[in-house]
């Protein structure tokens, strides 16, 4: 009788992670991928890292906000659709005139698009965000009752509003978490190795899993203030970063600290801030509102 083979031990099932996603409950959440760790690091130190980098910054910048003036969701929703291509600060200096004349969804719904236009004037591609802000104005006056949905679904929905701009709305306005990745963040999170990823909705999956969910309000604020002020697309002001001996990119820019200093932006480098009203708290901690359109 031939002897017995010995049967090969079964293999145990691979535990496959839940994917990260930056989805919205109950929303269709973007397309999901994993991080890939720098060369040699191991997905928890990457984690570990990741999480690090944003405590360092949430000391530096404790009193981190949108820096888009507004005082109601219908207002963050026009001036975020209105900061493409422009600065927040110049947003922030055109929006005044605009609320004033037009201070509800119904109003600027009816407005003649040549009067929207000549306000929004100093914002860039203004006949473009024209459109957008009437067209938004009308689907909330007629969809919404004249209010902003708190629902992705329904954010996206409104001319001019992508996930990113729905995001903005929803974590500043609702108080619902979200990662806003506009183009300081994306710069940031390729530079720190978070993810090599190039399309906006899978960076947002790629580092939506690598931090709890309540933090990616915050995480998203922190990161782009550090990238308005210290980490530059052109000249990072390596030699400032309070983060350098995290970053795998230090060296990249400025590594002599009194030149570094001096690439420093808004109150960093002594500068006013982006928002004609900013909160107290940043006000209390030294930072200095910006000027309204036309002054200096």
């Amino acid at each position: 009788m031939p002897p017995l083979k010995r049967q090969a031990p079964a293999k145990k099932p691979a535990v496959v992670p839940k994917k990260a996603t930056a989805a919205v409950e109950g929303v269709a959440p973007a397309k999901t991928v994993a991080p890939k760790p720098p060369r040699g690091e191991s997905r928890t130190a990457l984690v570990r890292r990741a999480r690090r980098i944003n405590r360092e910054l949430a000391e530096v910048y404790p009193y981190a906000h949108p820096e888009l003036d507004f005082e109601n969701p219908f207002q963050l929703v026009v001036a975020t659709v209105l900061s493409a291509q422009t600065t927040d600060l110049r947003v922030n200096q055109t929006t005044p005139a605009l609320f004033a004349k037009y201070p509800t969804p119904e109003d600027l719904a009816a407005a003649v698009p040549e009067e929207v236009e000549e306000i929004l004037r100093p914002t860039g591609f203004f006949r473009a965000k024209t459109k957008s802000v009437i067209g938004l104005s009308k689907v909330l006056a007629e969809d919404f009752g004249g209010e902003v949905p708190g629902r992705l679904e329904d954010l996206v929905k409104l001319p001019g509003v992508g996930r990113k701009t729905a995001f903005v709305v929803l974590g500043n306005a609702f108080g619902r978490p979200g990662i806003t990745v506009d183009t300081h963040f994306q710069r940031l999170v390729r530079r720190w190795r978070w993810t090599e990823e190039t399309d906006p909705d899978k960076i947002e999956a790629a580092v939506g899993a690598l931090f709890p969910k309540s933090d990616w309000t915050d995480l998203s604020h922190h990161v782009i203030w550090h990238g308005r002020r210290i980490c530059h697309a052109r000249k990072p002001a390596c030699g400032a970063c309070p983060i350098a001996p995290l970053c795998p990119a230090c060296g990249e820019g400025e590594t002599d600290p009194e030149k570094a200093k001096k690439l420093l932006k808004y109150e960093k480098g002594g500068l006013p801030g982006q928002r004609l009203k900013p909160p107290q708290a940043y006000l209390d901690a030294g930072g200095k509102p910006a000027p309204p359109l036309g002054a200096g």
